[in-house]
């Protein structure tokens, strides 16, 4: 009985390809996924920052505070980078940074740009 290459199950090259695509989707989320992470809980740090001491504490105390928790995050923060004010009941935050994401080959430049303006609750 003869073989033809069009059955079902003979094509590898597919196969291939598929995991090869597979494999490139499992890296970007394993480099991607923890920076987002780290972002997220950036921006939720600053959230807190905004309830709770922006009407007992100076914008340069909570931008140092933001700077140090983005550095245990892990997020290349400097004090250049981060921007916090106050104009009579509201406070802005602003926050903009890149972080590489590096791949065999190639690193992309991941930015990041968060704002924040939260009016102040006086406790």
């Amino acid at each position: 009985m003869p073989r033809r290459r069009s059955e079902r199950g003979e094509g590898n090259l597919g196969c291939i390809l598929w995991l090869l695509a597979l494999a490139l989707v499992t890296l970007i989320a394993w480099k991607a996924v923890p920076v987002k992470i780290a972002s997220t809980q950036l921006y939720d740090f600053m959230d807190e920052q905004a309830k709770f001491a922006a009407a007992r504490t100076p914008p340069e105390e909570i931008a140092k505070a933001i700077v140090k928790r983005g550095q245990e995050l892990e997020i290349p923060l400097d004090k250049g980078d981060v921007h916090v004010s106050r104009d009579g009941d509201r406070i802005f935050m602003d926050v903009e940074y890149t972080v590489p994401l590096e791949f065999p080959g190639y690193t992309y430049q991941w930015h990041f740009h968060q704002k924040l303006d939260r009016p102040i609750f006086i406790v």
